[in-house]
């Protein structure tokens, strides 16, 4: 593994989880058992490239409250993109920046500073936006499950960073776990169609497992402000596959709302990277 590589696996990645908005949308079965048939077939790409059962994972307090974390976002996640519009729900869950600048002063002892309470507050204007527009349609439901989404992105990734053994993939492995095992009920409603079974195993070996172990062995190997600015290739990418195959768009104050979200965080990144290398000058 070298930089350039790391890079290409980032865009790759990131790339992967922009489809996630159109195939939970093309899948037409409950969110619970998307959710849980997507995570089950993530865990078999997961153990294939780790090479080892389940019963030989390293699993500490820190890495099960990361996996239930982790199962939390994945359902949180995929209930959103049905209750609003693929657009809302992954900008919304892009504010997750936010709340690590929140959580990091109590979890990882790094105290949030004047610039980062100023994103804050833009951010949260940018995000009330999406409910002043969606106010009369139906999907403020799904804003604030996709903001929920977001905070537990956010604890993903502060579990991740307490993480001192084993792989970050094993963390996700048992989420996915956890996530199929909530499913399992509601996918035994009703039998799924061959398209729902191709969209499934797309997002399940593409967008969630494939994905995920490309971000996990590669985010070590790039600065700081590539892991913040490659990843917004999502959020940017994902509500145009959207639109291109169901016409869904998003409306006037979420498209506001989302540029608001995006360049401000694109904004404290750059900025962060600056100080980070003015102090290492220093």
């Amino acid at each position: 593994m070298n930089r350039k590589k790391a890079i290409v696996y980032l865009v790759i990645a990131s790339f992967l989880w922009s489809i996630g908005g159109l195939f939970i949308k093309l899948v037409d079965l409950n969110p619970m058992a998307i959710a849980g048939a997507r995570s089950g077939i993530a865990s078999i790409v997961m153990m294939f490239y780790l090479k080892k059962p389940v019963r030989h994972l390293r699993l500490g307090k820190i890495k099960l409250l990361g996996a239930c974390t982790y199962a939390s976002l994945l359902i949180l996640f995929v209930t959103a993109n049905k209750l609003t519009t693929s657009a809302n729900a992954i900008l919304l869950q892009f504010t997750a920046t936010i709340w690590v600048a929140l959580f990091s002063g109590w979890f990882l002892k790094e105290k949030a500073n004047k610039s980062d309470w100023l994103t804050i507050i833009i951010v949260m204007f940018g995000m009330t936006l999406f409910f002043i527009g969606d106010i009369g349609t139906g999907n403020i439901i799904g804003n604030f499950v996709a903001v929920l989404s977001g905070i537990s992105m956010a604890g993903v990734v502060i579990f991740l960073k307490l993480q001192n053994e084993g792989s970050p993939v094993e963390m996700t492995l048992v989420g996915n776990i956890i996530t199929l095992i909530i499913g399992i009920p509601f996918l035994l409603i009703s039998v799924p169609s061959l398209k729902n079974v191709l969209g499934l195993l797309i997002l399940g070996v593409f967008q969630l497992g494939f994905s995920y172990i490309l971000y996990s062995i590669s985010v070590k190997y790039v600065s700081s402000i590539e892991a913040i600015l490659i990843p917004v290739i999502e959020p940017l990418f994902n509500p145009i596959w959207v639109l291109l195959v169901t016409g869904e768009s998003p409306g006037y104050y979420a498209v506001i709302g989302g540029a608001i979200v995006i360049f401000t965080i694109i904004v404290r990144g750059l900025s962060q990277q600056r100080k980070t290398a003015y102090t290492k000058q220093c």
